[in-house]
């Protein structure tokens, strides 16, 4: 069945809805099929919310490079980064400083490859193949070494990628080990989904989450405790703290959506 499509890398699966290739869809990606539209469909069906929770995540990340950019933060390494798509961070971060550096990182191959042709000829981006899940191979891969200087502050951003990974996996130890490889001043971008705040919504919301268990990415929902406790001592958070993604520093000339309270976010800085 890949074989139908030029920009599918060999062994990919693609008669399961992927996370990544979901997320592009519910974005106006390209990148995605049959398999992910119909399990989107259904995700809207099911719960009318979740495209306004997408675009406003995706906002969010717009609004939160710009916000690091100001506080003089040059490089980035976007763990979860999905397919390419509107407002990349390379995009956002070197229009606000050309000298920004960005290493995206994705456990899915396409979109690593997408990621890889879109970057082309560009020295200050890079893309490799990682999983949240083992960060020591992330961190201490020679392509994001040779591109980022952890002697110097980094932001990492970890957006709308925490939440497929649970409990048993340790997220708060996986922080952690972040934490540790960064000097004081770097940052940590984290969005999250969390409970509706209405017994409709969390009803709907439910059956959202019941979807997601037929994929290899089951979504776990954690509230803003929980959001903020998986962050640790070695980080302090930046006001407003644990809020909406439209709460957060709200851009007055955008027209943005309603507020998500399900749309969890924060930024914190590494003590």
């Amino acid at each position: 069945m890949t074989q139908s499509f030029g920009w599918v890398p060999e062994g990919v699966d693609v008669t399961v809805p992927d996370a990544s290739r979901v997320y592009d869809y519910a974005l106006g990606g390209v990148h995605n099929f049959k398999v992910d539209r119909e399990f989107w469909d259904r995700a809207e069906r099911v719960m009318p919310s979740a495209g306004l929770i997408a675009r406003a995540n995706r906002a969010f990340l717009g609004r939160a490079v710009r916000w690091l950019v100001d506080a003089g933060i040059t490089q980035f390494l976007d763990i979860g980064s999905g397919i390419p798509t509107l407002g990349n961070v390379h995009e956002v971060a070197q229009d606000a400083d050309p000298a920004a550096r960005v290493m995206y990182v994705d456990i899915d191959p396409i979109a690593v490859q997408q990621s890889r042709s879109l970057l082309s000829g560009n020295p200050g981006a890079a893309v490799i193949e990682g999983d949240l899940r083992r960060p020591a191979q992330i961190l201490y891969h020679p392509e994001v070494l040779e591109l980022l200087d952890f002697s110097e502050p980094v932001a990492v951003l970890t957006v709308a990628v925490l939440h497929f990974i649970p409990d048993s996996a340790g997220p708060a130890s996986i922080l952690s080990k972040i934490g540790d490889a960064l000097v004081s001043g770097s940052y940590l971008v984290v969005s999250h989904v969390g409970p509706d705040s209405t017994p409709a919504g969390r009803q709907a919301q439910q059956q959202a989450v019941k979807l997601y268990e037929n994929t290899p990415t089951p979504v776990i929902l954690r509230d803003a405790e929980e959001v903020a406790a998986l962050l640790g001592p070695a980080f302090e958070l930046v006001d407003p703290g644990v809020v909406s993604a439209t709460d957060w520093h709200p851009d007055p000339e955008e027209a943005e959506d309603p507020p998500q309270p399900a749309a969890l976010v924060v930024l914190a800085r590494k003590r």
